[in-house]
């Protein structure tokens, strides 16, 4: 591949990030492990594979995130090769309306990171990280975080990549989808 430029920019690119699609094909599952306190996680093969598009449920698309969300503190971290957008995560960091990040001024929380199903594999998430990390550290963050579910197994293995390490597992989470359980990663950036 050849290389990847990344760029940073605030909220008003959030129409060009919404461009890259976020469905995957749910082949597999994580439970988690009783014997080992519930943070170690079994990979299950689902006999009933099914497409999962977090954009496609009502008020998720990053699109009408400005109407739910104070977003004027957002960061948008692209992934570029040439004019082609590869994919680009949201961060933010020290916004006390978002529970997410705990009251804590030192954490720094990835809203969304998405690849281009073409290209996925190749670095370019890793890429992202990477400049996460940056832009948490140049904020004053010493840890990063992020939120999967069970079922995006795809995701749970990245982050374990880039060494994000499982602190949570909440089967509650999301009274809408009752089969889906809330994975919080973290991971120490300074």
């Amino acid at each position: 591949m050849a290389e990847i430029e990344v760029r940073t920019a605030g909220i008003e690119d959030l129409s060009g990030h919404a461009t890259i699609g976020i469905g995957f094909l749910v082949e597999r599952v994580l439970d988690p492990d009783p014997g080992c306190g519930g943070l170690s996680l079994v990979e299950r093969a689902l006999s009933e594979p099914w497409w999962k598009d977090y954009d496609a449920e009502a008020g998720a698309s990053p699109t009408r995130w400005p109407q739910r969300f104070d977003t004027s503190g957002w960061s948008i971290i692209s992934a570029w090769q040439g004019a082609e957008r590869l994919g680009g995560l949201v961060i933010v960091a020290d916004d006390p309306s978002i529970d997410m990040l705990e009251g804590r001024y030192d954490l720094g929380l990835i809203w969304d990171l998405r690849v281009r199903p073409s290209v996925r594999g190749r670095g370019v998430g890793r890429r992202l990280v990477e400049a996460a990390e940056g832009w948490a550290r140049a904020r004053g963050c010493a840890e990063l975080k992020v939120e999967t579910q069970n079922i995006n197994v795809a995701a749970c293995r990245f982050y374990e990549r880039q060494g994000f390490e499982l602190r949570a597992v909440h089967a509650d989470a999301y009274p809408e989808l009752p089969d889906e359980l809330q994975l919080l990663w973290y991971k120490h950036v300074s």
